[in-house]
């Protein structure tokens, strides 16, 4: 373990005591602990954002893509309990197109 100084401002040092202390924890363990959930955040965010360009990769590259109705009725209809069909793939339109698309979307 290595150590680290932070200079914190007077009310946030204050309002850290008393939820350190709520929850029967230094306030130094319940930092340590704030800073290792927001390490855990920006893993999953991070994680989330590759997904979301692999995706988007693989529809570039002519994946299958889906209506969203029918995803959302198929989803819907999976956590009513329903046995239901899965959703068909929209004919797959121009690669080209779905860039240019993308990129003026935003």
């Amino acid at each position: 373990m290595s150590t680290t100084t932070l200079k914190l401002p007077a009310e946030l040092k204050a309002r850290i005591a008393p939820l350190a202390a709520a929850a029967g924890k230094t306030p130094h363990a319940w930092m340590v602990e704030a800073l290792q959930a927001q390490v855990g955040l920006a893993d999953l965010r991070n994680a989330f954002i590759e997904a979301a360009h692999r995706s988007a990769a693989e529809v570039d590259a002519g994946g299958a893509v889906f209506a969203m109705e029918d995803v959302a009725a198929y989803l819907k209809g999976r956590l009513a309990g329903r046995r239901t069909s899965r959703p068909a793939a929209l004919a797959t339109a121009d690669t080209s197109s779905r860039k240019r698309a993308r990129k003026s979307a935003g």
